[in-house]
């Protein structure tokens, strides 16, 4: 697999599973190497804590940055990576600003991250989340990411995440409204894949590629497969550059 072409913002999403793989093993550097052959400019993890305690992070946080990727600062509580198990990477010659979470409603808790990245192609807001296993509840979260994205100002918006949404059908129609949703592929159970659970979601963003991230170690570090998108940000009349099809 090439990296994204210049110009474009190589975007990654990885249910990591606490580091846990499909053989059982805990080894949460199989899963950077996982994320280092697709090389991301910014990934979205889930299940990036471990869920007991103080939900420490599962991944240690020197072995991202010896993967030239930046953890963004969306801990509070001292030894976590992210927030309900969401973190967010950067490149570390990229900078963020407005960090955000998200408060999500359900049976479980639930949240969401948000950023706006500065690239050298433009700005562009980022959301990553963990929806639930009722639909009732992903339904009301769905809301809740509506009603503070229509808050923000204008700005190229992708939202990525495991969505837990086994139909292709229906049950993510609330998102769907406000984005481009797309599902990049069967992601989930990375060693038979049925179901694409992980899902991107566009705004005013230009997608020239999606897909799944299948390899020999990928269906071994964990039970989800990562999924990716090279996005174009909106550019002057003049820059030249259109979508591929």
């Amino acid at each position: 697999m090439t990296p994204a072409k210049e110009g474009h913002v190589r975007l990654a999403s990885y249910n990591i599973r606490k580091g846990m793989g499909t053989d059982r093993r805990r080894d949460p550097h199989r899963c950077l190497s996982v994320l280092a052959s697709l090389r991301p400019d910014v990934v979205l993890l889930q299940e990036a804590d471990l869920r007991l305690g103080r939900r420490p992070s599962a991944v240690p946080l020197a072995a991202v940055r010896e993967a030239g990727l930046v953890p963004l600062d969306f801990d509070r509580s001292g030894v976590s990576m992210g927030w309900h198990g969401n973190a967010m990477l950067l490149r570390a010659d990229w900078t963020a600003t407005e960090l955000a979470h998200i408060d999500l409603p359900g049976l479980e808790p639930r949240g969401a991250i948000a950023a706006r990245i500065e690239t050298p192609h433009g700005a562009l807001r980022v959301v990553g989340t963990h929806l639930g296993l009722l639909r009732r509840s992903r339904l009301a979260q769905q809301r809740a990411l509506v009603a503070w994205l229509e808050l923000r100002a204008p700005l190229p918006t992708v939202l990525a995440g495991d969505l837990n949404e086994w139909s292709g059908h229906r049950g993510l129609e609330l998102l769907d409204r406000w984005l481009d949703l797309h599902a990049p592929g069967r992601s989930f159970h990375a060693r038979m894949p049925m179901a694409a659970l992980d899902r991107i979601g566009t705004r005013d963003l230009a997608v020239r590629r999606c897909g799944v991230h299948e390899t020999p170690l990928g269906r071994r570090a964990s039970d989800h497969l990562p999924v990716f998108a090279d996005l174009d940000l909106p550019g002057p009349p003049d820059r030249g550059a259109h979508p591929e099809t």
